[in-house]
């Protein structure tokens, strides 16, 4: 798992979404999901139903188009939703992995949502392939947060933050790593790391006394 820097180790900046995806439609079973979530279990309504697009590869890589599968997802709060919007020309603040983490055969979709002005992580969802549609397996809402795939696990990061820290300026992170047990994740390790106050901006060391 790749580290995250400390103005922002939710992200690693924004990707263009559009992914080459068509016949997007919202087919969800659920009611419509609010405020703040996390370590989200298996849901039983499906998403989207996608066109499969491919690439010249052994494996032949279906793409989706994150942007449209998150806002017609039923389990995305509102306020992710409404805030998912271009932040120059047409790029949306999406990160999306592709990789093979619930034992389906086929890949699963993880997107990551950003914030446009300092690229924080402010949702994390991981979609499911059930045929010709996707299905929500997680979601973690709380930010700042991001998740990767290591390895076939789910790698979740979640900055800490102590009174009076910056944005900037984190005190510390949570590692949280996840592995798929059928019908949800569950965690299986949590790392904890606490970053130093004196460098990268943080607090400094008392200043000599002058002499008389």
């Amino acid at each position: 798992m790749r580290g995250l820097d400390r103005a922002s180790r939710a992200a690693t900046g924004t990707a263009a979404a559009g992914l080459a995806a068509a016949g997007l439609l919202v087919a969800g079973c659920s009611t419509g999901g609010a405020g703040v979530r996390d370590e989200g279990a298996a849901r039983s309504g499906q998403v989207a139903k996608v066109a499969p697009t491919t690439t010249p590869s052994s494996e032949a890589l279906q793409m989706v188009d994150a942007v449209s599968l998150v806002k017609n997802d039923p389990e995305v709060s509102e306020a992710v939703k409404r805030d998912l919007k271009p932040c120059v020309a047409d790029e949306y603040p999406v990160d999306v992995s592709y990789g093979k983490i619930t034992a389906n055969g086929v890949n699963d979709v993880v997107v990551n949502v950003l914030s446009c002005a300092d690229a924080v992580g402010v949702g994390t969802y991981v979609y499911r392939a059930e045929g010709e549609t996707y299905e929500n397996v997680f979601a973690a809402e709380e930010p700042p947060v991001y998740a990767e795939i290591d390895r076939g696990d789910l790698v979740l990061t979640k900055q800490v933050y102590a009174k009076g820290d910056s944005v900037a300026f984190p005190s510390g992170e949570d590692i949280i790593t996840y592995r798929w047990s059928g019908e949800k994740f569950t965690e299986v390790d949590r790392v904890h790391n606490d970053y130093s106050n004196a460098v990268d901006g943080g607090a400094q060391p008392p200043a000599a006394p002058s002499e008389d």
